[in-house]
């Protein structure tokens, strides 16, 4: 090969690397939480020194509804639900200008706390969406123009009741044919409906729980596949086959609330609530037919109310009613650090990216990026919240998640959703 050519050869093959490497960065959040449920995005070299490089703003929609929803991400789409003048809709923006793709009306929404609109994100599966809304229903929408394939009612469908009265939170669970979702009540905690359908599959018999505001994992332990998840008493693992009860631990201390998104890995399963509740960490292990579940310990050193908590190296981290930003082993369930962050970011949600914490304080707004270490607290950089809304609610808090997506944040206060660019 000629040098000239040589030279265009390596040139050539540098540029394929560096689109490689910039692909291999970008991924989706096609649900609550991301794509596995984690609260963790598998993004690296995004900007996080805010302090020398503030992410610009790419676009700002102003349409978004009363909502508490997360966004979702799949590709160049944003898809999102919310509630204007008492009625509930989903949407589909476009990630690259904020312009609206389309708008579906569901119907009224009708709440008895905390405004009359939905909590839930909705979740992505090919050409379809899922999305249950703080009244109890559950739609599967077409992801092209928000078409109403099918939708079921958890009360009037399902007999199904939920814990308190802050409306059905939950963000439904698409695995394989199956959509997996928690009308709760004396017929069967967990329903899982035939996606295309929205045909009852099967209920669970065993377990009879009223629901909580949490979302539902999947997991596989020694072969045998099992949905996780919490309710009003506690938390519990059934078959993905055919719903049977595998195991169930009630935690006394629950009440009020059970928010949070169960954490599993292997063998373990924790889970946290507010309230005092505190957390609780499972060892799974297969017996017979069966799973048993052994508690391994259950403390008060993180109590999550509405934030969430992710997994990191070993570590839980998460905002804990009784310390401040708390830092837990998961194996041991010991309190390795707390920060009460009194002048900055005080309670509020955390997602993990690139060995670091994005934190958001639910009343303030304000963000602020942590390194994801059990050395202790340290900040590397804080911003504001781009604008808060003017609708005046219950609380006034950012209860919407962030998310990353193919190196953007997004954010929501309610009618606002931003999108930020996290590019260096």
């Amino acid at each position: 090969m000629k040098a000239k050519n040589k030279v265009r050869f390596l040139i050539g093959m540098l540029v394929v690397l560096n689109i490689f490497g910039q692909e291999s960065k970008a991924q989706d959040w096609p649900q609550w939480r991301g794509e596995n449920r984690s609260g963790i995005s598998k993004e690296s070299g995004l900007n996080l020194d805010w302090a020398n490089k503030t992410p610009s703003l790419s676009w700002v929609f102003r349409q978004a509804g009363t909502g508490y929803s997360s966004p979702s991400i799949v590709g160049t789409t944003l898809y999102c639900q919310g509630a204007m003048d008492g009625n509930g809709f989903a949407f589909a923006l476009d990630t690259q200008t904020g312009n609206l793709k389309w708008k579906q009306g569901l119907g009224e929404e009708s709440v008895p706390d905390r405004e009359n609109c939905p909590r839930g994100s909705v979740t992505v599966d090919g050409d379809k969406l899922y999305l249950i809304r703080g009244i109890g229903q559950i739609h599967c929408l077409s992801a092209t123009d928000g078409k109403v394939l099918w939708q079921k009612d958890f009360v009037g469908d399902f007999n199904g009741k939920y814990m308190s009265r802050w409306g059905y939170s939950e963000s439904p669970l698409v695995d394989g044919d199956l959509v997996i979702c928690t009308p709760g009540g004396t017929d069967g905690t967990l329903v899982a409906l035939n996606k295309n359908t929205g045909e009852v599959a099967w209920r669970t018999k065993e377990w009879t729980d009223e629901a909580g505001y949490s979302s539902p994992i999947v997991i596989e332990v020694d072969g045998m596949r099992q949905y996780i998840q919490q309710s009003a008493k506690g938390v519990a693992g059934v078959s993905a086959k055919d719903g049977k009860l595998l195991w169930c631990v009630e935690i006394p201390g629950y009440r009020t609330a059970v928010i949070p998104t169960p954490i599993y890995d292997a063998p373990v399963v924790y889970v946290t609530a507010g309230y005092n509740a505190g957390s609780t960490c499972i060892r799974l292990t297969k017996e017979g037919d069966g799973m048993k579940a052994e508690t391994l310990y259950s403390n008060k050193n993180m109590v999550n109310q509405h934030g969430g908590v992710v997994l990191m190296d070993g570590h839980i981290y998460g905002h804990s009613d009784n310390s401040g930003w708390t830092c837990q082993n998961l194996e041991t369930g010991e309190k390795i650090w707390s920060q009460r962050n009194r002048e900055g970011v005080t309670r509020g949600s955390v997602v993990g990216v690139d060995n670091h914490l994005i934190l958001l304080d639910e009343r303030s707004g304000k963000l602020a990026v942590v390194a994801a270490s059990p050395e202790g607290w340290k900040e590397v950089s804080r911003m504001e919240f781009p604008e808060r809304t003017q609708i005046q609610t219950t609380d006034n808090m950012i209860w919407a998640h962030p998310v990353i997506a193919n190196g953007k944040l997004y954010l929501r206060d309610h009618d606002l959703l931003f999108c930020l660019n996290l590019s260096k």
